[in-house]
């Protein structure tokens, strides 16, 4: 179908002996078209090894124009969609496989760090009319979160010609309640299709 553009949007495994990511189970409930978008939804390992090689495989394979990478952030109260990346990994705990970066770049030679290409300002904006908790976030952390979307950047930013990239950027997303979950994680899951949504209607 003419006009029709793909978004790839991932979450996470779950992570720390909890049985569930809200990440990944919003990501996986959103519905398959949005607007002129087809959506694509897949699981990243929390493991700085291997999401970022997954990521990187997922966008050779569905070739999208929008990306939108979502994790959980679980101290914070609100959709946090996140301004930079920046190229750091120093773990206070041990991903999935154990590992435990202290003080290392995400990429080796690259860029200190890469403003998200999603319109920040305006995606919060339309949250919040919406009626959702919603915030602009100037830090991914320096675990995996960043970490993947550290390297959908780099990525990103390497593209050249009409399929690339055209918006990419992280949204973390808050722990469910232990009351009203279900209500909670519907919320989230309209929430990225908002921030979808929006992002489409920019152009680059």
């Amino acid at each position: 179908m003419a006009n029709v553009q793909k978004a790839l949007v991932t979450g996470f495994d779950a992570f720390g002996g909890d049985a569930i990511n809200p990440s990944y189970e919003a990501v996986r409930r959103l519905p398959a078209r949005i607007g002129r978008l087809e959506v694509v939804t897949a699981e990243l390992p929390t493991a700085f090894a291997r999401a970022a090689r997954r990521l990187r495989a997922l966008i050779a394979r569905e070739r999208p124009v929008i990306v939108l990478c979502v994790g959980l952030a679980a101290e914070r109260d609100a959709l946090s969609v996140e301004r930079v990346a920046v190229n750091l990994c120093h773990a206070r705990i041990a991903d999935n496989d154990g590992r435990q970066p202290v003080d290392k770049p995400v990429i080796t030679n690259a860029p200190a760090a890469y403003f998200s290409t999603l319109p920040v300002v305006d995606t919060v904006t339309a949250l919040a009319r919406a009626g959702l908790r919603a915030e602009m976030s100037l830090s991914a952390g320096t675990f995996v979160c960043n970490h993947v979307f550290y390297s959908l950047m780099h990525a990103a930013a390497k593209q050249t010609g009409a399929r690339r990239i055209l918006r990419a950027g992280f949204v973390h997303v808050p722990a469910l309640p232990s009351a009203h979950a279900r209500r909670a994680l519907a919320d989230i899951t309209r929430g990225l299709e908002i921030v979808l949504r929006v992002a489409q209607r920019v152009k680059k």
